[in-house]
Protein backbone atom coordinates (compact mmCIF):
# COMPACT_ATOMS: atom_id res chain seq x y z
CA UNK A 1 0.00 0.00 0.00
CA UNK A 2 1.22 3.39 -0.97
CA UNK A 3 1.68 6.36 1.17
CA UNK A 4 -1.15 7.88 -0.81
CA UNK A 5 -3.21 5.62 -0.37
CA UNK A 6 -3.08 5.05 3.60
CA UNK A 7 -6.19 5.67 5.40
CA UNK A 8 -5.96 8.52 7.84
CA UNK A 9 -6.90 8.43 11.17
CA UNK A 10 -10.60 9.84 12.19
CA UNK A 11 -9.84 13.29 14.66
CA UNK A 12 -11.07 13.40 17.86
CA UNK A 13 -14.67 14.33 18.39
CA UNK A 14 -15.41 17.89 18.42
CA UNK A 15 -18.41 18.36 21.37
CA UNK A 16 -19.25 21.16 23.39
CA UNK A 17 -17.69 20.05 26.47
CA UNK A 18 -14.66 19.96 24.45
CA UNK A 19 -14.67 23.20 23.26
CA UNK A 20 -15.42 24.85 26.86
CA UNK A 21 -12.39 22.77 28.38
CA UNK A 22 -10.20 23.97 25.75
CA UNK A 23 -11.54 27.38 25.07
CA UNK A 24 -8.20 29.75 24.96
CA UNK A 25 -9.87 32.00 27.45
CA UNK A 26 -11.39 31.15 30.88
CA UNK A 27 -15.17 30.05 31.21
CA UNK A 28 -17.27 29.21 33.92
CA UNK A 29 -21.16 27.87 34.17
CA UNK A 30 -22.51 29.51 37.58
CA UNK A 31 -25.54 29.58 39.70
CA UNK A 32 -26.07 31.98 42.24
CA UNK A 33 -22.25 32.79 41.81
CA UNK A 34 -20.88 29.80 42.67
CA UNK A 35 -18.79 28.07 40.36
CA UNK A 36 -20.54 25.16 39.12
CA UNK A 37 -17.58 24.42 35.93
CA UNK A 38 -15.02 25.79 35.05
CA UNK A 39 -11.79 24.74 32.58
CA UNK A 40 -8.24 24.70 32.91
CA UNK A 41 -7.60 28.46 31.36
CA UNK A 42 -9.53 29.68 34.18
CA UNK A 43 -7.26 27.56 36.33
CA UNK A 44 -4.38 28.68 34.81
CA UNK A 45 -5.31 32.24 35.09
CA UNK A 46 -6.39 32.45 38.80
CA UNK A 47 -2.87 30.06 39.33
CA UNK A 48 -4.96 26.99 41.03
CA UNK A 49 -6.31 23.80 40.00
CA UNK A 50 -9.16 23.69 38.23
CA UNK A 51 -11.14 21.02 40.94
CA UNK A 52 -10.23 23.77 43.99
CA UNK A 53 -12.06 26.21 41.98
CA UNK A 54 -15.64 23.53 41.77
CA UNK A 55 -18.29 24.32 43.84
CA UNK A 56 -16.67 27.56 45.48
CA UNK A 57 -17.91 31.12 45.40
CA UNK A 58 -16.79 33.84 42.84
CA UNK A 59 -15.67 35.82 45.99
CA UNK A 60 -12.09 33.49 46.23
CA UNK A 61 -11.28 35.73 43.21
CA UNK A 62 -12.08 38.74 44.63
CA UNK A 63 -9.48 40.97 46.23
CA UNK A 64 -12.32 40.98 49.27
CA UNK A 65 -15.39 40.59 49.81
CA UNK A 66 -16.75 44.21 49.49
CA UNK A 67 -15.77 44.30 45.75
CA UNK A 68 -17.61 40.99 45.55
CA UNK A 69 -20.54 41.99 46.88
CA UNK A 70 -20.51 45.85 45.56
CA UNK A 71 -19.69 44.53 41.84
CA UNK A 72 -22.26 41.63 42.16
CA UNK A 73 -24.99 44.43 42.69
CA UNK A 74 -23.87 46.29 39.40
CA UNK A 75 -23.72 43.04 37.53
CA UNK A 76 -27.96 42.05 38.86
CA UNK A 77 -28.67 45.40 38.05
CA UNK A 78 -26.85 45.62 34.11
CA UNK A 79 -27.57 42.46 33.48
CA UNK A 80 -31.36 43.10 34.47
CA UNK A 81 -31.61 45.75 32.17
CA UNK A 82 -29.20 44.34 29.47
CA UNK A 83 -29.05 40.50 29.38
CA UNK A 84 -25.54 40.64 29.94
CA UNK A 85 -22.14 42.32 31.80
CA UNK A 86 -19.35 43.29 30.76
CA UNK A 87 -16.47 45.17 32.55
CA UNK A 88 -12.42 45.47 33.12
CA UNK A 89 -11.52 44.89 36.75
CA UNK A 90 -8.60 44.08 39.38
CA UNK A 91 -9.29 39.99 40.36
CA UNK A 92 -7.17 38.14 42.98
CA UNK A 93 -4.99 35.09 42.09
CA UNK A 94 -4.76 32.10 44.53
CA UNK A 95 -1.22 33.68 45.42
CA UNK A 96 -2.72 36.71 46.56
CA UNK A 97 -1.18 38.49 43.16
CA UNK A 98 -3.26 41.41 42.28
CA UNK A 99 -4.09 41.59 38.18
CA UNK A 100 -6.42 43.12 35.75
CA UNK A 101 -9.05 40.81 34.05
CA UNK A 102 -11.84 41.69 31.59
CA UNK A 103 -14.95 39.62 33.01
CA UNK A 104 -17.91 39.25 30.92
CA UNK A 105 -21.21 37.72 31.88
CA UNK A 106 -24.34 36.30 30.30
CA UNK A 107 -27.16 34.88 32.14
CA UNK A 108 -29.93 32.25 31.27
CA UNK A 109 -32.68 34.87 32.69
CA UNK A 110 -32.46 38.50 33.13
CA UNK A 111 -34.64 38.36 35.58
CA UNK A 112 -32.85 36.10 37.65
CA UNK A 113 -28.91 37.03 36.83
CA UNK A 114 -27.64 35.41 39.32
CA UNK A 115 -29.53 32.16 38.96
CA UNK A 116 -27.49 30.90 36.33
CA UNK A 117 -24.95 31.71 33.29
CA UNK A 118 -21.87 31.88 31.66
CA UNK A 119 -18.72 33.80 32.33
CA UNK A 120 -15.36 34.50 30.27
CA UNK A 121 -12.51 35.52 32.01
CA UNK A 122 -9.34 37.28 29.99
CA UNK A 123 -6.02 38.01 31.92
CA UNK A 124 -4.86 41.67 31.07
CA UNK A 125 -1.96 41.23 33.19
CA UNK A 126 0.79 40.94 29.96
CA UNK A 127 -0.23 44.43 28.84
CA UNK A 128 -1.67 46.22 32.15
CA UNK A 129 -0.20 45.59 35.56
CA UNK A 130 -1.29 46.76 39.05
CA UNK A 131 1.64 48.91 39.58
CA UNK A 132 0.88 50.89 43.22
CA UNK A 133 -1.29 48.86 46.30
CA UNK A 134 -4.96 50.07 46.12
CA UNK A 135 -7.59 49.95 48.29
CA UNK A 136 -11.06 48.55 47.42
CA UNK A 137 -13.16 51.30 46.09
CA UNK A 138 -9.80 52.70 44.37
CA UNK A 139 -9.80 49.51 42.34
CA UNK A 140 -13.15 50.41 41.41
CA UNK A 141 -13.17 54.16 40.32
CA UNK A 142 -9.58 53.14 38.44
CA UNK A 143 -11.66 50.29 36.69
CA UNK A 144 -14.33 53.05 35.77
CA UNK A 145 -11.48 55.12 34.34
CA UNK A 146 -9.79 52.87 31.85
CA UNK A 147 -13.08 52.64 29.99
CA UNK A 148 -13.23 56.87 29.52
CA UNK A 149 -16.20 57.51 32.03
CA UNK A 150 -16.34 60.91 33.58
CA UNK A 151 -16.54 61.19 37.63
CA UNK A 152 -20.32 61.85 36.65
CA UNK A 153 -20.85 58.31 35.03
CA UNK A 154 -18.62 56.72 37.74
CA UNK A 155 -20.20 58.44 40.14
CA UNK A 156 -23.85 56.77 39.14
CA UNK A 157 -22.30 53.57 38.61
CA UNK A 158 -21.14 53.23 42.00
CA UNK A 159 -23.83 55.34 43.75
CA UNK A 160 -21.25 57.93 44.92
CA UNK A 161 -21.20 61.72 44.62
CA UNK A 162 -19.01 62.79 41.55
CA UNK A 163 -16.85 64.83 43.80
CA UNK A 164 -16.40 61.77 45.81
CA UNK A 165 -15.34 60.73 42.35
CA UNK A 166 -12.63 63.09 41.77
CA UNK A 167 -11.15 62.82 45.57
CA UNK A 168 -10.51 59.00 44.84
CA UNK A 169 -9.01 60.05 40.78
CA UNK A 170 -6.83 62.95 43.16
CA UNK A 171 -5.64 60.01 45.65
CA UNK A 172 -4.95 57.72 42.22
CA UNK A 173 -2.76 60.49 40.78
CA UNK A 174 -0.82 60.54 43.76
CA UNK A 175 -0.59 56.86 44.39
CA UNK A 176 0.85 56.67 40.51
CA UNK A 177 2.87 60.01 40.72
CA UNK A 178 1.13 61.53 37.95
CA UNK A 179 0.56 65.35 36.92
CA UNK A 180 -3.12 65.05 35.21
CA UNK A 181 -5.75 62.80 34.58
CA UNK A 182 -4.24 61.98 31.07
CA UNK A 183 -0.80 60.37 32.79
CA UNK A 184 -2.83 58.17 35.14
CA UNK A 185 -5.03 56.76 32.29
CA UNK A 186 -1.63 56.26 30.48
CA UNK A 187 -0.65 54.57 33.78
CA UNK A 188 -3.28 52.45 34.79
CA UNK A 189 -3.75 51.06 30.96
CA UNK A 190 0.30 50.26 31.00
CA UNK A 191 1.43 52.72 28.69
Amino acid sequence: MSAKSAVKPEPPALDYRTAFHLAPIGLVLARDRIMEDCNDALAAIFRCTRESLLGKSFQVLYPSPDEFERIGARIRTTMTAQGSYADDRIMKRADGELFWCHVTGRSLDRTEPHAAGVWTFEDLSATRRVAVELTPREREIAAQLVTGKTSKQIGRILAISSRTVDVYRARLMRKYDTGNATELLQRLLGQ
